[in-house]
């Protein structure tokens, strides 16, 4: 979370370790007054792979499997199964060692497709619909093509294999092939030339340079000749990953230890890729609603400053939902503890309608007097030394353990711990510090060689754990819900995961910094995250950690609010400035009245949107596909899309150009081709496949909306649950025909599960010389409290009636007239907009002419 260590435990010993730590990694740490900030904390140098050392492998015999092919390789073993028409596991494993399988994988019974095999003297053969695998023999290679016979990747001259224990892959790539993904990385949004890694990594105050973050998703996408494909190398040590780095026609991974086991999915569209990569290790779940709306928080807030801000924010309209509740509100930072004030502070906001989330650290503090400590040790349930004993470290607590989250029983335990917070009206957890961060540790985490023991007995040291720390813990968290607030859906924020935690949390990318830099890069990271099986992710709005030179001005907190309120998570989070002694508040309206009027708009306009934002994160939890997207997730046929970072589509429809420049007024935007663009503030509209120049004042976010669009919509609320939706409005966007299928349910309870939910098909068509409005209701098994449908159509031109089979709609003279009475309509002439009031029990067709 932080590594700005308050005197409270800035300890002679803790002092000393830090001081080791800066000599270790290189870099300056300066062991100074608890408010000066320690330098990024990166691991030990990278383990090289030793070109020299490769062995390539043979094919010596084989043997036919029910899914694939079992390969002798010598000392290895190799695997290759089907697993999906578009999708193989390929395995190389020591002889007799299993195949392996990670906890990030949640399917793992698969039902093997229709497939045909094949052997010649050089290749043996492996083909279903979508996917043909051709294995070399000699040497061992293999070669996937689609179903038109082309070859969509295959294994370099480099081979594949082990070398001096490290497992690795060398793949053919060309001048053309792009590459996205990696998860949480730093930098721009292709990865082709980069060397990039992964080992969770505490990176407070990280920078476009920085190589290893919070997060570990070794999963990856290849586009080549506008076609995609995803390869997932399930391996929980550290990995490395050198994409055309060295050369223009290969690239490879490894990792320091494991086994070689990778997954290969065939598109060829992107969104192909990640569905089937997101049936593989988990879907996230739709989350309940409130956890969509804005965030507030502060390392540091008082119990009255956090009742304050949040009535603040009423006080100003500027919507809120959720007030968080950083490390203070524990007993001495022991968790699932209490300050009794901030007990009551939570009491407060609750009774004042907020929600609310409290951090939660991994470390328990030794203490003989204090529960948790005490069960933890009688039940032998941390991590531990080589000799056996109990590994302690420094975090906010001081001397600390860390519980043993391979076992299941710690995991149980901690899940049944979440009650001290939970039964106390805490909505939703927020994991902090499970990279896990160890203030003197070697390299600021766990020594390699700490055990982890799991159920069976089985030992994990810390170098092949490390990785999955956080995403067990956050499991338990999940679980934690599921057993304390049952049938209400969890909301789970966490700092640290691997392939898989999507299913139980959200993401936000850690301790940014307050300058431009970091605006401009979070807009290719949270992409590239999304792109990763992770759609619900986020970053501090505003930048957390602050440094001379480094805080937030008003402009950049107005250009950043304006790409804030569109991210999945939107929160504004700050480091302590008052103990750092940068600066006030970063609150909206710390920056002026005109930063505060630009941050209500924004966020006001995220509220109108929460239903087409909720429906996103719905078949987000249907098909993986991101909330915040690249360009080139919607338009990889476009190659002049492939590169673009400082654009994205929110949801389907919406496409942002933010300013992330200093000092810029006016931007240029790359339509994307194949559609038609509205410009959402002027209505004028762009054909697709050009570049074009806007305005972008300060308090002017460029946002195009694709032709034949609807956006569902709603009256701008304070908070999701200031009222239900009882009128939707249908923004429509027409050229020829618009239609949206539009999902409704509880938005908090788990009877969705249940079939508890409407879904209705919406479709708006010009037809010769009238434009027909249609509804369907696919499922009716929820009750809606929506009485009504504002139909919204842009463009329009005044009709000379409009009617619902023999029903005539009356024309009103105003929109607040049409908003009072159950049916109608009301034409704006100056705007050139059409307002149709429908029934929402309306069953037949309305004809405007």
């Amino acid at each position: 979370m932080r590594k700005r260590l308050k005197a409270s435990i800035m300890s002679k010993k803790l002092a000393q370790a830090a001081m080791c730590l800066s000599l270790l990694t290189g870099t300056f740490a300066a062991v100074l007054p608890a408010n000066v900030a320690f330098a990024e904390t990166q691991p030990e140098a990278d383990t090289p792979l030793n070109k020299q050392n490769l062995k390539p492998l043979s094919v010596q015999s084989l043997e036919t499997l029910e899914n694939g092919v079992k390969l002798n390789l010598g000392d290895y073993q190799g695997f290759i199964r089907l697993f999906a028409e578009d999708m193989a596991k390929i395995s190389v494993v020591k002889n007799g060692e299993d195949e392996f399988i990670s906890p990030g994988i949640a399917k793992k019974d698969w039902k093997t497709p229709k497939f045909s095999s094949k052997e010649t003297d050089k290749e043996y053969i492996l083909s279903t619909s979508e996917l043909t695998v051709k294995i070399n023999k000699q040497p061992f290679g293999v070669k996937f093509l689609d179903k038109q016979g082309n070859v969509i990747n295959e294994d370099a001259a480099q081979g594949v294999g082990y070398e001096n224990g490290k497992p690795y892959a060398f793949k053919k790539t060309d001048a053309t092939e792009n590459f996205y993904g990696f998860g949480e990385q730093s930098g721009g949004l292709n990865k082709r030339g980069k060397s990039l890694g992964m080992w969770n990594t505490d990176a407070y105050s990280y920078n476009k340079n920085t190589k290893y973050l919070y997060t570990s998703i070794p999963f990856f996408i290849g586009l080549k000749d506008k076609k995609a494909y995803g390869i997932f190398f399930d391996n929980t040590y550290r990995s490395y990953y050198e994409m055309a780095s060295e050369k223009d026609d290969y690239y490879y991974f490894y990792a320091n230890g494991g086994t070689l086991t990778y997954y290969f999915i065939n598109g060829p569209e992107i969104g192909d890729v990640i569905d089937r990569y997101t049936e593989l290790t988990g879907k996230s779940e739709t989350p309940p609603m409130w956890s969509l709306g804005f965030h507030q928080s502060k390392w540091g807030y008082t119990p009255e400053e956090l009742v304050n801000v949040a009535k603040t924010y009423r006080e100003k309209k500027i919507p809120l939902d959720t007030m968080h509740f950083d490390i203070d509100y524990m007993d001495g930072y022991r968790v699932f503890t209490w300050n009794d004030q901030y007990k009551q502070a939570l009491k407060t906001l609750k009774d004042e309608g907020f929600r609310a989330i409290t951090i939660n650290d991994p470390a328990v503090k030794q203490d003989e007097n204090y529960r948790m400590f005490q069960e933890g040790t009688a039940k032998d349930y941390w991590a531990k030394n080589p000799d056996g004993s109990t590994f302690y470290g420094d975090v906010w607590p001081g001397r600390s353990a860390f519980p043993n989250f391979l076992k299941s029983d710690v995991r149980n335990w901690w899940a049944g711990n979440l009650g001290t917070l939970l039964n106390e009206g805490v909505d939703g957890i927020w994991n902090d510090m499970n990279e896990p961060a160890v203030f003197d540790g070697p390299f600021h985490t766990m020594p390699l060689d700490v055990v982890f023991e799991g159920d069976n007995g089985e030992k994990k040291l810390h170098t092949e754990y490390h990785n999955l720390y956080g995403h067990h813990e956050t499991e338990a968290t999940y679980n934690g819900f599921l057993k304390n607030k049952p049938n209400t859906r969890p909301f789970v924020l966490t700092r640290d995961m691997y392939a898989g935690t999507q299913r139980y949390a959200a993401l936000w990318t850690g301790d940014n910094v307050s300058n431009w830099e970091h605006l401009q890069m979070s807009i290719p990271m949270n992409a590239n995250v999304g792109l990763s099986g992770v759609p619900f992710v986020g970053n501090d709005i505003g930048g957390f950690a602050k440094s001379p030179g480094n805080v937030p001005t008003p402009e950049l907190f107005a250009r950043w609010i304006e790409v804030g309120a569109f991210l999945p998570f939107a929160r504004d989070h700050y480091d302590n400035s008052a103990k750092s002694g940068l600066g006030s508040g970063q609150e909206p309206w710390e920056f002026g009245k005109e930063v505060e009027d630009i941050s209500r708009k924004y966020i006001s306009m995220r509220y109108e949107l929460m239903p087409y934002l909720y429906n996103q994160f719905k078949e987000s939890a249907e098909n993986g596909q991101p909330v915040q997207q690249p360009l080139v997730y919607q338009f990889q046929d476009d190659a002049k899309t492939y590169n673009i970072e400082d654009q994205f589509m929110f949801g389907d429809s919406m496409m942002l150009a933010p300013v992330v420049k200093e000092g810029q007024t006016s931007r240029e935007v790359y339509l994307p081709a194949g559609e038609t663009w509205v410009d959402y503030w002027t209505g004028k509209k762009y054909e697709g496949n050009q570049s074009i120049t806007v305005n972008a004042e300060l308090g002017t976010l460029p946002i195009f909306v694709k032709n034949n669009s609807i956006i569902p919509r709603q009256e701008v609320e304070q908070s999701t649950d200031e009222k239900k939706l009882e009128n939707l409005i249908l923004d429509t966007y027409l050229d020829n025909k618009a239609s949206y299928s539009f999902y409704e349910d509880d938005a908090e309870t788990l009877d969705y599960k249940q079939g508890e939910f409407n879904l209705t098909n919406f479709k708006v068509e010009k037809k010769g010389n009238h434009i027909e409005f249609e509804q369907d209701k696919k499922a009716q098994n929820y009750d809606s409290a929506i009485k009504s449908y504002t139909l919204k159509l842009h463009d329009a031109e005044q009709p000379k009636k409009i009617q619902a089979a023999k029903h005539k709609y009356d024309q009103v003279g105003s929109l607040e007239q049409l908003n009072g009475q159950e049916s109608g309509y009301y034409f704006d002439s100056a705007e050139h907009v059409l307002y149709v009031k429908i029934p929402a029990d309306e069953d037949r067709g309305v004809k405007i002419q």
